[in-house]
């Protein structure tokens, strides 16, 4: 059995779209269980109204809510009883717990993985998309907001953990590492990104490939794309916000035409680039997988999520206790 922690709060939907997820995603893999953390009397209710399978389910009470609007320092130190930071110690405390899922404030977040989850050598956290690229396969985008400012020190770091990520999870041998600029030559970018090439390119372990634009992010030409978490962020937005907008053209003009040949183009493409449902966040860096959900995501993300940690475990390689680390 594969018991992953869920934290019922702090989503825009509210516990109950979590706990319909956790349904959901216990149809569909049978070798899930999974630890609900919340108010415990809702979580009991819901789970009641749903007939849920409770020999696979166990609840935690954690009677405080992380909001967006908390602070991570007065949250580690003043809402150790929120579900967030209650369900990240547990999960560092108990054997049988494999990984955890949240939708709640990523600075809170980041800073109790932190706090909990460190290895020995007490790495910075970063925080990784996968997205579908042009080559039928996927990028590694990291950071994507964890850490707004950086340095090169920083960015590579954030290529090592990425590239030992798509090792592991992927399969890829030899990641190819790309460095976000505004062109493939070596001499542009900003201050950081002249500072960071050098870096990563004299590291041996790493198969850098050079700069890449921000129009071939997801052309298949890289592996890993590293960049500082404000344009990871602003990437991962624009991404979808056009993919949206384009999407939506195309289904109003399947229904102007009355075309089904364009819808099904539409709804192809939906299933592709919907992004609250290809899951979350991967945070790299420390000893037990966490997923970070995004604030809108409903029961369908769930579900996605509990697949990413099934297959997560099916790969031994994907924790290494040697390193400690994910």
């Amino acid at each position: 059995m594969i018991k992953i922690v869920i934290d019922t709060k702090g989503g825009d939907k509210g516990a109950t779209e979590m706990i319909k997820g956790a349904k959901a995603a216990l149809m569909k893999y049978d070798q899930l269980s999974v630890l609900l953390v919340g108010d415990e009397s809702v979580i009991s209710s819901e789970c009641k109204k749903l007939e849920m399978p409770m020999d696979r389910v166990e609840i935690l009470d954690a009677p405080l809510e992380i909001t967006n609007y908390d602070s991570a320092a007065d949250a580690i130190f003043n809402k150790t009883e929120s579900s967030m930071l209650k369900g990240l110690k547990t999960l560092s405390e108990r054997e049988d717990l494999f990984g955890l899922v949240t939708t709640g404030n990523t600075g809170v977040l980041l800073t109790g993985a932190m706090r909990y989850l460190s290895g020995k050598d007490r790495v910075r956290p970063a925080l990784a998309a996968v997205l579908p690229s042009e080559n039928g396969g996927f990028t590694c985008l990291v950071d994507t907001g964890a850490t707004i400012d950086c340095n090169s020190q920083m960015l590579h770091h954030f290529a090592r953990l990425g590239s030992d990520f798509m090792k592991q999870s992927y399969a890829i041998d030899s990641p190819k590492i790309g460095l976000l600029s505004n062109g493939s030559e070596s001499s542009k970018g900003n201050k950081l990104v002249k500072e960071t090439y050098p870096v990563l390119e004299s590291d041996e372990s790493l198969n850098f490939v050079g700069n890449i634009e921000g129009n071939r992010a997801l052309s298949g030409d890289c592996d890993v794309l590293v960049c500082d978490g404000f344009a990871g962020n602003q990437v991962m937005k624009v991404t979808e916000g056009t993919a949206t907008r384009i999407i939506t053209d195309i289904m109003k003009y399947a229904h102007r035409t009355g075309s089904d040949e364009i819808k099904k183009l539409g709804l192809h493409l939906m299933e592709i680039y919907d992004i609250g449902s290809l899951g979350g966040g991967y945070i790299l860096g420390i000893t037990k997988p966490v997923i970070k959900a995004r604030g809108n995501a409903g029961e369908k993300a769930v579900v996605s999520i509990a697949g990413m940690f099934v297959n997560m475990a099916s790969n031994k390689a994907m924790f290494d206790k040697s390193k400690n680390k994910i």
